[in-house]
């Protein structure tokens, strides 16, 4: 059997160190956490059992490990130093002797995009950012055909578009849509993604760095690193639809309480094939995990065991052959949901109403 390990790290630094140390996350500022996640060394969080192929009948197992470092020490902390830290987590999952090793959340974007984690490792290693990007454009087709909005004829937003994600989505959607906007905060790097969505056949594309500008999109992309919320209700046109797939998310909350016109939708959950046992709550319903981590299991079902998505560019042709390897396996994009709830067929009916009624 084959295994894989799969590396997350605390996001909310309370929350997320109260999973595993309750009393300790009650009695410690977060400060504190901050200043003892560079000293406290990697751990396995679970076992993961259960996972099994559809296509060949194949099963894997797999370990969930954290890196202790928090979003704001993996962010603001030298490369070198967040380095040393996810190597070392990486050293945990060599000597449980697995075939491949993701990185998660922010451990994917530290520096040069596990480029030099890979270097200092004896297992492959994926970032697990390709197969999110065939999910994100998933889901938000999915997203548009409920609320009625034809991509062919629509603007599309990518907002966080010099990022390795949005970029990619960007060319992805490039031979889908009608016209697209690049947001994102250097404008060079802007100009580089426009001329590669040019070159993937859309001619109709323009950028800006400010995030006013998605007002004018129909569908919308959001894949920043921001780390908080930039999408605000006011920034959405009428019967928007978002596909958020930024952790933490990008769009406010403000957009649920306030906006009953648009659809926000996550992006990226994934169903596992056979009846997977994660023994962690990850917050999400069971069976259901993030791309990246579905990419990481995929390819240890497929036996591919090289470093696949790795680096600041995602190639769109391992898009392409992720998405295919998972669907064979039985892989599927998880139904809808809506900060953190299931999309349901009365919040559709209420948009596609507003919509209709400020159209006549």
């Amino acid at each position: 059997m084959d295994h894989f390990a799969f590396i997350i790290h605390p996001l909310d630094p309370k929350a997320d160190v109260a999973r595993k140390y309750p009393r300790l996350a009650r009695l410690l500022p977060v400060p504190l956490i901050h200043f003892l996640s560079r000293l406290w060394p990697p751990l396995v969080l679970s076992h993961v059992t259960g996972i099994r192929s559809q296509a060949t009948g194949a099963q894997v197992e797999g370990w969930l490990l954290a890196c202790p470092l928090t979003t704001r020490q993996l962010t603001h902390l030298p490369a070198r130093v967040a380095y040393r830290k996810i190597i070392q987590t990486g050293r945990l999952a060599e000597r449980l002797n697995v075939d491949i090793l993701g990185l998660g959340a922010y451990t994917s974007v530290v520096g040069d995009g596990g480029i030099t984690v890979a270097r200092a490792l004896n297992v492959a290693v994926t970032t697990g950012d390709s197969y999110p990007v065939a999910l994100t454009v998933q889901a938000l087709f999915k997203a548009a055909s409920l609320v009625g909005v034809d991509p062919a004829q629509a603007t599309v937003a990518i907002v966080g578009a010099t990022g390795a994600i949005g970029s990619a989505c960007a060319e992805l959607l490039a031979p889908k849509v009608a016209r697209m906007l690049l947001v994102g905060l250097r404008e060079e790097r802007l100009r580089e993604v426009a001329r590669d969505v040019q070159r993937r056949g859309l001619d109709d594309v323009e950028f800006s760095t400010q995030i006013e500008a998605i007002r004018a999109a129909h569908l919308i992309i959001s894949a920043t690193s921001a780390g908080r919320p930039i999408i605000f209700p006011e920034h959405l046109r009428l019967g928007a639809v978002v596909c958020d797939v930024a952790q933490p998310a990008d769009v406010s909350q403000r957009v649920a309480e306030e906006r009953r016109d648009v659809l926000v939708v996550e992006g990226g959950l994934v169903e596992v094939p056979g009846e997977p046992d994660f023994r962690f709550d990850f917050r999400l319903p069971p069976g259901l995990v993030f791309g990246c981590m579905a990419e990481t299991i995929a390819l240890a079902l497929e036996g591919q065991f090289e470093d696949f998505t790795v680096g600041k560019e995602i190639d769109i042709e391992k898009v392409n052959r992720i998405e295919a390897v998972a669907a064979r396996h039985g892989f599927r994009l998880a139904g809808l949901r809506s900060f953190g709830q299931p999309v349901t067929d009365e919040q559709i009916r209420m948009i596609r109403q507003q919509v209709e009624q400020a159209a006549g």
